[in-house]
């Protein structure tokens, strides 16, 4: 009996606390790759800014007309607004126009 309730103290421990953190890590590296210039984000540290360019493991902020800060990918918290990525325009159309 006991050791059954050690294993049900570890199941409960999986799936309310680990389970969830996993997510919420999936999540922010997912967001973290499809930063691009343009989105406007908040760092880890609340500082606002509008993505310049991005490197494999940085990403240069503009955060004032002219003032580039570089940061680790993993230091960026939240993309406020994405920047408008563009779509491939159908073969199709551009022979229409």
């Amino acid at each position: 009996m006991p050791i059954l309730m050690i294993v049900l103290l570890f199941g409960v421990m999986y799936f309310m606390m680990i389970r969830p953190q996993q997510k919420r890590r999936r999540e922010a590296e997912q967001m973290q790759s499809s930063i691009g210039p343009g989105d406007e984000v908040v760092t880890i540290g609340g500082l606002y800014g509008t993505v310049a360019s991005v490197d494999d493991e940085t990403v240069t902020l503009e955060v004032a007309p002219g003032v580039h800060t570089k940061y680790a990918r993993p230091a960026v918290a939240r993309v406020v607004n994405s920047a408008p990525k563009l779509e491939s325009i159908p073969d199709e159309v551009e022979a229409k126009e």
